[in-house]
Formats: C-alpha cells, sequence, structure tokens
C-alpha cells in the first residue's frame, strides 16, 4: 500500500472520523478524501502525470496536506517548502528538482513567476487555495513501492542543498513501525509540531492516516510561543507528541509545562533531530506517565534506531541512548578502517534497509549502506550512544544545517571576500556565528550580510551573529591551510564578552541610594 493509499483506506474505513485539524479548519477523511481528488484534477489538467515533482510552497494548512495527497494519487512526488522560504531559494530548488509546477498561496504567485522567469519561464503556477473545479471522481494511479514520494531538501555541507530521494517503501518500512510499536490507533490525536519540509512530519500525517487516527498542526508562528505549544497540547487532547527536544524545552522552561499535572490523554512523548539534555529528560519524566521515546535517524534514512527511556537513563550524565535498529533496518559502527566497531569502542553509524533513501536528486542513486558521519559508542548490549558529528554538519534547534552552505550565502555578498561559519553554544542556546572577510576597502555591515543571506537560506539557517574579520587579517587557519573552527569560537566568546563590557560601561549610572531622612549621601 502506498502513502496516499493510506488516507484513501481511512475513509474508506472511517469517513465521517476526524482527519486533519488546523486550528477551526477540519477535515474529515471523506472531506480530506474530496479535496485530495479536486486537487488531482487540477494539476492533470496542468499536464502533471507519473513520475513528475510538483513544488508546493506553503504554510501549514488543510489545503497544504490535501494537495500532498493530490500529487501522489497521480503517482507523482511532492517537494514540500516551507512559506518563510525566499522566493530566490524556491526558483532555485524549482529548477533543480525539474518541478512541472509549483503550487502557493495566491500572495506569493506573482514573486514566483517573476522569479522563475527566463530558463524556467513558462513554469505553471497554481493558487494552492483555489477551487477551480469541483470535480471529486476518485484519482489513484497505478505507483510501485518502490517510486518516488517526495523529495525533503536538506542544507549541504558542500555549500549546495541537497533533494533526498524517499520512496513509497522508504517511508512505509517507517510509518509500519512506529504505527505497530507506538500502537497508534483511530482515536488517537497527533500533534504536528514539526514544519512539513522536516522528516518528523512524516510520523504524524501517515501514522495517523495508516489508522484513521487524526493530525493537529501547529501552525509554524506559534512552534516557539511556549504558552501556545502548552495551550495546543491540552486543548487539542493530544494523544501523541513528536518533536524536537528544543519544543519540549521550551515549554518546560517558559511555557508553564510542569506547573500544572499532565494531561490523562497523553500516553507516548517522542523526541529527536537533537540531543536531549538528561536535565530536561528527567522533569519530563518525573513531569507525565507517557512512554518516552528517542528516535534516531537523518533525513536520508528518517528513524532508524529508538531509545525507551527507563530508570537506568535518568543516572545517567549524558542525553538518552539512541538505542538499537528498527523499522527493519541494520545498523552499526565502523572504526576508520572500515572493520566493524565492538562494545566499549568508536566509529560512524551506518545503516542499511527499507528506510535507505533512493538517493539524492540528480546524482547516482542510492547502493549499499548509507553512512550517516554521526560517530557513536557501542554497548556491551548492542545499543548506541551518540557522540557527535565528523563533518561540519550541526543541529541547531533540531534542524540540520551544513556550515559550507552558509559560508556560501555569506562569501557571496558583493563587499564579502571569505566567510566562515561556526555553531556557538549548545542546546537551546545553540546559534550560528559567521565571520566575514571584508573585500579591500570594503566595511560591510551585519545587517547587509545578514539580509544577503536571507534571500538564499531558509529563516532557521541564518547566522544570528555576524563578525567583520579586521582589515588585513585572514581568518585563522590550522598547519594543514583549514579554517581553525575552534580558533573561532573561542573568538566569539571573546567578542560577545567585550561587547557586554562596553555596553556595561556606557550605561547610565544608577542614582544612591537615599541615605537616612532621605538625604542622598
Amino acid at each position: 500500500m502506498t502513502l496516499h493509499e493510506l488516507a484513501i483506506d481511512s475513509t474508506t474505513k472511517f469517513p465521517d472520523r476526524l482527519a486533519v485539524a488546523s486550528g477551526a479548519d477540519t477535515l474529515t477523511y471523506r472531506q480530506l478524501d474530496e479535496a485530495a481528488n479536486r486537487f488531482a484534477h487540477r494539476l492533470r489538467d496542468l499536464g502533471v502525470g507519473r513520475g513528475d515533482r510538483v513544488l508546493l510552497w506553503s504554510d501549514k494548512s488543510t489545503d497544504m496536506i490535501a494537495a500532498m495527497q493530490g500529487v501522489l494519487r497521480l503517482g507523482a512526488a511532492y517537494v514540500p517548502l516551507d512559506g518563510t522560504s525566499p522566493v530566490a531559494r524556491v526558483a532555485m530548488l524549482a529548477a533543480d528538482c525539474g518541478a512541472v509546477v509549483v503550487c502557493a498561496e495566491s500572495s506569493r504567485l506573482a514573486a514566483i513567476r517573476a522569479a522563475v522567469d527566463g530558463d524556467h519561464a513558462g513554469l505553471p503556477c497554481l493558487d494552492l487555495h483555489s477551487e477551480s473545479t469541483v470535480d471529486t471522481k476518485a484519482v489513484n494511479e497505478p505507483v510501485g513501492d518502490d517510486e518516488l514520494a517526495y523529495i525533503l531538501y536538506t542544507s549541504g555541507s558542500t555549500g549546495t542543498p541537497k533533494g533526498v530521494c524517499i520512496s513509497h517503501r522508504n517511508a512505509r518500512a517507517f510509518v509500519d513501525w512506529a504505527v505497530d510499536e507506538l500502537r497508534i490507533g483511530p482515536e488517537d490525536r497527533l500533534a504536528n509540531h514539526a514544519p512539513l519540509v522536516f522528516d518528523l512530519s512524516v510520523l504524524d500525517l501517515y501514522g495517523a492516516f495508516a489508522t484513521g487516527a487524526s493530525v493537529h498542526l501547529l501552525a509554524a508562528e506559534l512552534a516557539n510561543a511556549p504558552a501556545q505549544l502548552v495551550r495546543f497540547l491540552y486543548d487539542q487532547g493530544i494523544t501523541i507528541w513528536y518533536s524536537v527536544p528544543s519544543a519540549l524545552l521550551l515549554m518546560m522552561r517558559n511555557g508553564g509545562l510542569l506547573d500544572q499535572h499532565a494531561p490523562d490523554a497523553l500516553r507516548v512523548v517522542c523526541f529527536a533531530g537533537e540531543p536531549f539534555q538528561i536535565e530536561g529528560v528527567r522533569a519530563l519524566e518525573a513531569w507525565t506517565g507517557a512512554r518516552l521515546l528517542n528516535l534516531y535517524g537523518p533525513t536520508e534514512t528518517n528513524v532508524c534506531t529508538y531509545h525507551e527511556v527507563g530508570g537506568p537513563d535518568l543516572a545517567r550524565q549524558r542525553p538518552p541512548l539512541i538505542g538499537k535498529a528498527c523499522s527493519g533496518d541494520e545498523v552499526w559502527a565502523e572504526r576508520p578502517d572500515g572493520t566493524v566497531a565492538g562494545p566499549g569502542e568508536e566509529g560512524e553509524l551506518v545503516v542499511s534497509g527499507p528506510t535507505v533513501m533512493m538517493g539524492y536528486w540528480g546524482a547516482e542513486p542510492q547502493v549499499g549502506p548509507y553512512r550517516t558521519g554521526d560517530i557513536v559508542r557501542v554497548l556491551d548490549d548492542g545499543a548506541f550512544d551518540y557522540v557527535g558529528r565528523r563533518d561540519h554538519t550541526v543541529k541547531v534547534r533540531g534542524r540540520r544545517i551544513g556550515l559550507g552552505e552558509v559560508e556560501v550565502a555569506a562569501a557571496g555578498h558583493p563587499d564579502v571576500e571569505d566567510a566562515a561559519v561556526v555553531l556557538v553554544g549548545s542546546g537551546m542556546d545553540a546559534r550560528l556565528a559567521a565571520f566575514v572577510v571584508p573585500v579591500r576597502g570594503r566595511a560591510p555591515g551585519p545587517l547587509a550580510v545578514k539580509a544577503h543571506c536571507a534571500r538564499v537560506l531558509p529563516s532557521y539557517a541564518l547566522p544570528d551573529h555576524i563578525h567583520l574579520v579586521a582589515a588585513g587579517e585572514d581568518l585563522p587557519r590550522t598547519r594543514n591551510g583549514k579554517v581553525d573552527r575552534p580558533a573561532l569560537v573561542r573568538r566569539h566568546t571573546e567578542l560577545v564578552a567585550q561587547r557586554a563590557e562596553r555596553r556595561l560601561a556606557s550605561a547610565p549610572a544608577a542614582d544612591p541610594a537615599p541615605g537616612p531622612e532621605g538625604r542622598t549621601p
């Protein structure tokens, strides 16, 4: 059964059950089915067919979900992009994947038409929310399990975004495992916190559609609003929550989550995308009786290992384990010489099995195991403990960012000769700091550099700090000529401390406290 057939099957079984909710906007399974068919007919009228790619540039909405379903019913593949993505990036990715149609809100259509004019002129653009057809006749083109279902673009360490191609079989391997492991049923209500461009959303959407459950979309503007997140959890009666640890920490620290009794409906909390510091895990475990699961896997494999948090984890001083293989995958750690690491040893995590992607769009198909680039330690029972990355890919609030892509964007400013980007801080405090070398005789302002980056980078990949390297100086280098990133991290810490001292020194002096009888001594 393909991904879209999951919802079709649930429509047959549960036509009047809630399928998708986005605030007050809701769709039952019958309504979702009709909306998906309408969208499929509109796309078919534009010539979309089996194997084509359709780019969806939109904020979360029930229309967006119906559009994804409509694309799949034609045997085509969808390519989701955040509504916040800059138009230049949308045009670039539309050209990269050879999209045959771009779907967006009407307010964005003029911008995308202008951006794709030229080499990609004539690309049809479709208003996502328009209902120009009332044809709801069922559409379900025959599609093989190994055909492309969707492409998720990730930040590339080489400076170019990479399109991860996922087949129906790849996605179903994880979804089927999750449905069984989490015992998802028609009564469940799954929260969708992650953006639809993030692989965490696959469990939220298709875990619900596979079982006749409902998925509740959390608007992007609320994703980092702690009080609203907590209210959403309670008001929507969420039974299964899945997000990056940063969101949960935000809810605990600033949203008052721990100040009230855990909702009785909540029975599973999954987290993934970044290490969850143990203090937060302990607080969460003490607050709720729900199952706590740490899910691990890069976009190229979705989830390939998992670990259910238990008593022994809470005695650790490190984040929970990433656990053992799941989703039908085989997972192991390799030493630098290519041999398999044993208990107590470290190595790069390697994945083989049904969740491993088809490959990157425009590149050779993925053949054989996938090397994750993540270093793990093998425990005595065969479980894995995450250690860190071996390349210049970092995680900020759960989103994978290739430092190279940010560096290319910053160096693209006409007044910048070179740039290097480093990760500073950790956990909730992780941020990107960019060091830029100006063209001789020029001094680009930090805001100008950041604005330039915003034209091509998604908002989550924008550098938070931009430091201008002094005239005549260069980026620090190691003995082999590479950028000395640890030195840049130290330099960032020094610069931040110096700025804080200057602010303190320039602050107006506080009025002295009044002396006896109100006199100032």
